[in-house]
């Protein structure tokens, strides 16, 4: 079976395409020009085995027969029955939790986090992680360097996301009425600019006021935030943009830097469009980065808003045999159900619920 590890995840892409250095490097990566090949050759390996896959079939309907789920209906009147459902959405699917609230079926709120795309020139980055004189560049055989960073500000983490070395910040609304940020880096990772989520996080109790109890409450907050960014943006895909100095002064940039995001920025003061309590812990955690990164918090430092889809802020639950613990037969799996975070997990969680699903002899 696949999966059992890690390393088989990483030698399953590579056999679809991706590139053997993923097998031997600290911090693989295939890159965004590179996956849709990748996913295009797994997808004919699932076809050949038998495997169908259906474009355009939106889910409209979880079909039960009791208290178990027997199969779905899509939008255009087909229904797919079977003894198991393995619901593997993705983290931005908000139609399925919106169906799944309808058709009462158990979710639970969980944390998330919210914030900005903070973007450097990557030669600042390169300086400060490869120890460089201030004229230097990186040798031709160092990768774009990288960072993390995370503190406490007032009871939540303040920290980097999905950091991007020789990346891009690019544009990931799912709607027309918002505008969502995010980053990508393309396998040679060689972009003159680095960048990283810089989020806070958000626990259930803080988004009392989008909902009350109500599960969908931190769906409604994150596209509170991303109408205010489509507002502030101006138009289009345009993302409201500050330097960081001026953030933290508290005051309009009068310019903006270069930045890799193509639709472009409009200059605001994002402490006026993000919720106070993320402002402030997002002030505070760049005050200490600024202290541990020489330059991270100077003027060739961008904040892009906003950064609001991180992880879900919903999970679906599941017991030990990793069926939902109301409908027998649904199985909430990878990313968009809380049990993963990226390509690797979700990978080993899909193959854990395919076990499930085989050990149950159904």
């Amino acid at each position: 079976p696949l999966f059992r590890s890690v390393a088989e995840v990483y030698r399953t892409l590579v056999a679809h395409g991706a590139p053997e250095k993923i097998l031997v490097e600290a911090h693989p990566h295939i890159g965004s020009n590179l996956l849709p090949k990748v996913v295009m050759a797994m997808r004919d390996s699932v076809r050949e085995t038998g495997g169908e896959v259906h474009f355009g079939a939106k889910v409209v309907e979880f079909l039960k027969s009791g208290e178990r789920l027997v199969g779905v209906a899509t939008e255009d009147g087909r229904e797919f029955r079977g003894k198991a459902v393995i619901l593997a959405t993705g983290h931005s699917a908000r139609d399925i939790y919106e169906l799944l609230n309808k058709q009462e079926i158990l979710m639970e709120a969980k944390p998330f986090a919210v914030g900005v795309r903070i973007e450097h020139p990557q030669p600042l980055i390169d300086r400060v992680q490869y120890h460089l004189r201030e004229d230097e560049q990186r040798g031709r055989n160092l990768p774009a360097s990288r960072y993390r960073l995370a503190t406490q500000i007032k009871g939540r983490s303040v920290h980097s996301f999905c950091m991007c070395p020789g990346g891009f910040v690019v544009p990931a609304a799912t709607e027309n009425d918002e505008v969502v940020v995010n980053g990508m880096s393309l396998s040679r990772r060689d972009s003159p600019f680095a960048n990283s989520g810089m989020v806070v996080g958000v626990e259930p109790e803080d988004v009392r006021g989008f909902g009350g109890e109500d599960v969908l409450a931190g769906i409604r907050y994150q596209k509170h935030i991303e109408q205010l960014a489509k507002k502030a943006g101006g138009g289009g895909q345009v993302a409201p943009g500050q330097k960081v100095t001026d953030f933290l002064a508290g005051k309009v940039s009068k310019n903006l830097p270069k930045t890799s995001y193509f639709p472009g920025l409009n200059s605001v003061k994002l402490d006026e469009v993000l919720p106070g309590e993320i402002g402030m812990r997002l002030a505070g955690g760049l005050k200490k980065f600024g202290r541990m990164i020489r330059g991270y918090t100077g003027s060739n430092a961008l904040l892009i808003g906003f950064e609001t889809r991180t992880s879900s802020p919903l999970r679906i639950p599941r017991e030990k045999n990793l069926q939902h613990p109301e409908v027998k037969g649904l199985y909430p799996c990878g990313e968009g159900a809380g049990y993963a975070g990226g390509i690797v997990s979700a990978a080993l969680d899909g193959r854990r619920c395919a076990e499930a699903v085989i050990n149950e002899g159904i």
